[in-house]
């Protein structure tokens, strides 16, 4: 997979690209991330990104004419290699206006071979821009300085989804959200320490009651924390009856 992040302030990458799953994962070939910056694509002697608002008011707007021209150089390969493959680009523009970023919508983009994520700053973008773009996303209902870090989490969302990326792929397939629910309590050595002890049945060496109990604590932690995340999920009818017992242990209690 190859991901082009186009921003006014690539250094703020560095770090965050440069460590861990990602730099593994780009040391290994199996993820191409670049940096274009927009306002190399400015064309007046001062690079300027931004001007005011037709119309007036407060804040300044990302002109048009840089994003464009940067994201089409980025499509034809203009910066750097080009990943190959089937299926269209996903041009992604980080807006408070989006899409809510969520692990469904992770594991879709994890499938294209391409993905340009457009960062915003100011006020917004000119919303001439968005005729460019395949999706408008959000990470929550809050707002931030620019689209930079917003199109962090996208990166690493998304990353760890692709194929190889994890030395072992059941590591994502027991995180929190994959399947709809928040995932289970996880606990590693020591066994006992201060008084507090891994749950017997986790040590205990039987698979079946392992798994069994990972998916009652699952569906306990959702319904305790998320329960609207149990409307949204497809539920197996073991799923169904762990409820029930569930619901049970705690009227009795």
């Amino acid at each position: 997979m190859r991901i082009d992040v186009l921003t006014l302030f690539p250094e703020m990458f560095e770090g965050p690209l440069s460590e861990s799953i990602l730099r593994q994962a780009q040391e290994k070939g199996l993820l191409t991330i670049g940096l274009t910056n927009i306002r190399d694509f400015a064309r007046d002697k001062h690079r300027t990104a931004d001007d005011y608002p037709y119309g007036g008011g407060s804040g300044m707007v990302m002109k048009p004419d840089p994003i464009f021209e940067a994201t089409e150089s980025v499509l034809a390969g203009g910066l750097g290699e080009t990943a190959e493959g089937p299926g269209e680009p996903a041009v992604i523009l980080l807006s408070a206006r989006g899409r809510l970023f969520d692990q469904a919508l992770a594991a879709e983009l994890a499938t294209r071979e391409r993905l340009v994520l457009i960062c915003g700053r100011y006020k917004g973008v000119d919303e001439r821009v968005t005729s460019l773009v395949t999706h408008e996303i959000s990470i929550g209902d809050y707002v931030l300085t620019g689209g930079e870090i917003a199109a962090m989490v996208i990166v690493d969302a998304v990353a760890r989804l692709v194929p190889g990326v994890l030395g072992d792929i059941e590591s994502a397939e027991t995180d929190s959200h994959f399947d709809g629910l928040l995932g289970p309590p996880t606990y590693t050595r020591p066994e006992e320490y201060r008084g507090l002890r891994v749950p017997d049945v986790l040590v205990s060496g039987n698979h079946e009651k392992i798994r069994l109990w990972r998916r009652k604590a699952a569906l306990r932690v959702t319904k305790e924390r998320r329960p609207d995340l149990l409307d949204a999920t497809k539920l197996i009818d073991e799923d169904l009856e762990i409820l029930e017992e569930i619901e049970q242990e705690d009227t009795d209690e």
